[in-house]
């Protein structure tokens, strides 16, 4: 990884969307700071796409796009669930979301009887391991609790993804949280999707004009893939664990590490 510096401005002043990670990248102990939060509203007066893509559930992240006045993000959208379902702003107003998801109804249906199903066998075969308190807003995935409220060692982690993948679940893990799910989602998949959908452009082929910014193990298939890719200063506790790493690391950890991000996009723009 290289210091956020050596990014070449000519390149920064060619991009035209940032996708980030939510948790320990724009947040901080659980909230967005206010350095991170400046720094969306600023990309989006500059005219960038701008796209948090999260292993949260849908419904954490419904707050942020439709909350009372003044309390919403400066975002185009929000993909959640590690990329198998979003919610988009309508063409007609700020206002309107628009739900979609990458699978239909009936898929989704059965695949949550069977998750709920494996969340019992996790119980009874993991003791201590609970789903996340954020649960309720799932609809495409399994999420269990590993150091946001509860803290689980290593070989723990490794018992409950073991479990998931036994069971056929695809998984990852990110800064807090252990997911499994049915279906081939990760947020480098997800980002493809959403650009498509929302846009009808091929991600893939101008990843030369986008950046994306995170900094854990379920951010791996982005900083992977994009040519522009930062982890915030945190993903030093993650480092000896991941197979693919960022391009470049910013100075500040979390909120203030993406604002510093922003403001590298932003200058001599």
């Amino acid at each position: 990884m290289l210091p956020l510096d050596f990014w070449p401005p000519a390149a920064r002043r060619e991009v035209v969307g940032v996708f980030t990670d939510i948790d320990d990248t724009l947040t901080t102990e659980g909230a967005i700071t206010p350095d991170a939060l400046q720094a969306l509203a600023d990309l989006k007066a500059a005219g960038l796409v701008v796209i948090p893509i999260t292993g949260r559930p849908i419904g954490w992240c419904e707050p942020f796009m439709a909350g009372p006045a003044g309390s919403t993000w400066p975002v185009d959208a929000m993909v959640a669930e590690n990329g198998a379902v979003a919610f988009a702003r309508g063409a007609d107003s700020r206002q309107t979301l628009l739900k979609r998801y990458q699978q239909d109804a009936a898929i989704r249906s059965a695949n949550q009887a069977r998750m709920r199903e494996i969340a019992a066998l996790v119980a009874d075969e993991v003791p201590g391991v609970a789903l996340s308190r954020d649960s309720a807003g799932r609809e495409t995935d399994l999420a269990f609790d590993y150091a946001e409220f509860d803290q689980h060692t290593p070989d723990t982690v490794q018992q409950v993804l073991a479990l998931l993948q036994r069971e056929g679940m695809q998984t990852t893990v990110s800064s807090i949280h252990i997911h499994g799910c049915f279906g081939d989602f990760n947020k480098w998949q997800g980002a493809n999707w959403i650009v498509r959908e929302l846009w009808g452009r091929d991600l893939a082929q101008e990843l030369d004009r986008w950046v994306f910014v995170g900094d854990s193990g379920n951010d791996q298939a982005m900083f992977h893939h994009f040519t522009h890719s930062v982890g915030v200063a945190n993903i030093a506790r993650f480092v000896p664990q991941l197979k693919h790493l960022p391009r470049y690391v910013t100075q500040g950890e979390r909120g203030a590490g993406f604002a510093e991000v922003a403001r590298a996009v932003l200058a001599g723009r």
